[in-house]
């Protein structure tokens, strides 16, 4: 076995006792969610016990996490730079643990439509901050005014759109897999009024 692997073996070791503790589970219940004896569990996490392909499934199961998570060895590159869309004032950044994710920063100057049909949906949830100014989300014929710190969580087949009110503002939001698919879908990303496609 070399260095690594013998690095990989204890942090696997160590996750799996971290993960039981955080879920504030006894050995004996980890072991019966996972169908094994509480003594083979408690030598697995003891490295007294060789780790075996099955039962490193069967734990990942029972912990509610992936074996992808349970064997991911710590990254080098743990910083990520944002892509720049100067033209729509955006910075993104993917979020490595869940493709499909991404955080957009973008700086709105414009109110939101007053049309409704300027509103898009799509499949999906966002979630935003405002980090400075009143942004203005129109959820349907419903209008919500964000200030400062201040939230919204939504989902996308509502139609929507998001603006600033009285002077600039600046968000930061989080689209899941299906939001951002919708907004590539409706070409774009957020027009010069704040519209989120």
């Amino acid at each position: 076995m070399t260095q690594e692997d013998g690095d990989l073996d204890s942090l696997v070791r160590k996750r799996i006792r971290a993960l039981r503790v955080a879920q504030g589970w006894s050995l004996e219940e980890l072991a019966t969610r996972a169908r094994l004896s509480q003594s083979s569990l408690s030598r697995i996490e003891n490295g007294q016990r060789r780790l075996a392909l099955d039962q490193l499934v069967t734990l990942a199961r029972a912990l509610d996490t992936t074996l992808d998570q349970l064997v991911e060895t710590a990254a080098d590159n743990v910083v990520i730079s944002p892509m720049i869309d100067g033209t729509h004032g955006l910075m993104r950044w993917p979020i490595k643990g869940e493709p499909g994710m991404s955080v957009v920063r973008q700086r709105m100057t414009e109110p939101p439509p007053d049309n409704p049909s300027r509103m898009r949906a799509h499949p999906g949830r966002e979630w935003l901050v405002v980090l400075s100014g009143t942004a203005i989300l129109m959820l349907g014929h419903r209008r919500f005014r964000i200030e400062t710190n201040q939230a919204a969580e939504f989902p996308t087949m509502m139609p929507h759109a998001i603006g600033a009110e009285s002077g600039p503002c600046e968000i930061l939001g989080i689209f899941d897999r299906d939001a951002r698919r919708g907004h590539q879908r409706d070409g774009g990303d957020c027009d010069a009024q704040g519209t989120c496609e």
